[in-house]
């Protein structure tokens, strides 16, 4: 199937290469969530054995999906998941939920995901403190700032929250080590691991972060579900109220379904990881490599930096990221300007300002990203057609 999804101008097939924002269903995904909702429709909640049967289900996924995930799953040490609609809501739950010392506050970095960014403003308008984490012009977040801010007590905050994975550069950020230092401050991290799962490997204890957030919807799984991993002795306030489902701490009827394809995708992600990761890694390198020969003006943004594998933000200076995306459609090549939350905004991007990038630079960057099921052929082809649109709507120069 590959990343071909619609006719393009001329009748060749539209190559998709915008997984960042969501990733095709596996087939072997949906087999597994049809066959739930063909012979299991019952409400987890309800007692009978129907009900009983969902919420079988239900249970084996979560666990199955902690386990895969590297938290513990049994005795009074066991961590918690909490399934919810995606990773927006679940970042929200997060922020929202752990924090309980709004003088002391929040930290994020500039790197943010929307979700995390438009929460800490919401945040902050009901007199939370919010402080900023600097990044530095590779795209990584800037450790020394993070270790000022843990060793006064002045400007130490209750609750960090960092991504693992930029949606943007594919940055891989140093978690564990800020988690690390936090501990000894008293401080929580949360992670957004959504773009990171299935492309390195992520292990919830050995982030020592509190909280992990994960959709996947982003690995090949199901859109409509999303998880906030919790370590065992955190307490959260829920943040919807009605219901007893998931301790009372996100109600709502959950969908077995959902769950089950949940657990799927992201046990195919783990255990397929490492064939995956490396053909997507080539295939970017050619795709980076292919386009940096042909448009010797052409920027990729934290090249040297440890990636993850599918993600590559290319710049194409004197050029309009919207006009060329709008270019780049008609041509037959779906990406983006960065996250899908924030499509369509004419302002540039917070990420790549915060890294200090020359403003040509970030007027003209778009994000590329691949999946497992994208081809060599297809790669070559969309090489090919961003050369020929980037060359086509170049100034001609005299």
């Amino acid at each position: 199937m590959g990343g071909e999804w619609r006719e393009a101008g001329g009748g060749s097939k539209s190559i998709y290469l915008d997984n960042n924002a969501t990733t095709p269903l596996d087939p072997r995904v949906l087999e597994a969530m049809t066959k739930v909702w063909r012979d299991c429709g019952a409400n987890p909640a309800s007692p009978h054995s129907f009900g009983r049967a969902a919420r079988r289900l239900v249970e084996e996924s979560r666990e199955g999906i902690l386990a895969l995930l590297g938290a513990r799953t049994t005795g009074m040490a066991a961590d918690k998941l909490i399934f919810t609609s995606g990773g927006t809501e679940a970042n929200h739950l997060a922020l929202h939920g752990l924090l309980t010392e709004p003088d002391r506050g929040l930290a994020i970095s500039a790197l943010e995901h929307p979700s995390i960014q438009a929460t800490a403003e919401q945040l902050r308008s009901r007199g939370v403190r919010v402080q900023r984490i600097p990044v530095l012009s590779s795209g990584l977040i800037d450790l020394a700032s993070i270790e000022q801010l843990l060793v006064d007590e002045a400007t130490r905050p209750q609750l960090m929250s960092l991504m693992l994975a930029s949606n943007e550069t594919g940055v891989l950020q140093p978690v564990a080590e800020v988690s690390r230092l936090a501990a000894s401050s008293q401080v929580l991290v949360h992670s957004d691991a959504v773009q990171a799962i299935g492309k390195t490997d992520v292990q919830f204890h050995s982030l020592s972060v509190v909280a992990l957030t994960v959709v996947p919807h982003k690995f090949h799984g199901p859109i409509g579900i999303g998880g906030l991993l919790l370590r065992n002795d955190v307490q959260l306030q829920p943040q919807l109220f009605g219901g007893f489902q998931q301790g009372a701490l996100r109600p709502g009827t959950e969908s077995a379904a959902l769950a089950v394809g949940f657990h799927r995708a992201l046990n195919l992600a783990i255990s397929e990881r490492e064939i995956r990761c490396l053909r997507m890694k080539q295939l970017r390198d050619q795709f980076e490599a292919t386009i940096q020969t042909e448009i010797k003006s052409a920027v990729v943004v934290s090249q040297n930096i440890l990636r993850t594998p599918n993600t590559t933000c290319i710049s194409f200076p004197m050029l309009d990221r919207q006009a060329l995306v709008m270019a780049l459609d008609l041509a037959g090549v779906a990406c983006s300007t960065g996250s899908a939350c924030a499509s369509g905004s004419s302002e540039p991007s917070p990420s790549l300002v915060a890294m200090g990038l020359p403003a040509a630079v970030i007027s003209s960057a778009l994000r590329f990203s691949l999946s497992a099921l994208t081809t060599t052929a297809e790669i070559a082809d969309a090489a090919e057609r961003i050369i020929n649109t980037v060359k086509r709507l170049q100034p001609t120069r005299n």
